[in-house]
């Protein structure tokens, strides 16, 4: 078994995931752990939680760190918000690493949950790195 020492997982946790990445049911990790499937059940959903969670810290990490960072309020469409990362990249000599279509689309793949017709429905906090890669962090309501 992969030691969990210094992350976020308990030894059990990783125990279940890896037996279910094996491939074994919750009942068959539950019969050879002496568990109950209920049991199990809760201790990959923590697991889950604990993986999420730290992705989310990951990605604060990475805004907080980005030189430049900037807020787009909630309604701001897709449009707007590239032309605002182009401009704010001008501002500070930072070349922006993707093409239009190809920011639109980044962007769009990490926020899709949080649109509306193309808009915003929440504010969210952006960062550009010196190398031009636009960083996204969704603060929780």
């Amino acid at each position: 078994m992969v030691s969990a020492e210094s992350t976020t997982l308990t030894d059990r946790q990783v125990e279940v995931l890896e037996l279910r990445e094996q491939g074994l049911t919750q009942r068959e990790v539950a019969e050879r752990l002496g568990s109950t499937g209920s049991n199990v059940s809760a201790i990959e959903r923590a697991a889950e939680q604990n993986v999420e969670q730290a992705r989310r810290t990951l990605q604060l990490i990475r805004t907080i760190r980005s030189p430049v960072r900037l807020t787009a309020d909630t309604g701001t469409t897709f449009d707007d918000l590239v032309d605002t990362i182009y401009d704010r990249g001008d501002e500070d000599g930072v070349k922006i690493a993707y093409c239009r279509p190809e920011l639109y689309a980044h962007l769009f793949g990490q926020l899709e949950p949080y649109t509306t017709r193309n808009r915003l429905d929440r504010e969210i906090e952006i960062g550009l790195t010196r190398d031009g890669e636009v960083k996204v962090f969704v603060p929780d309501q």
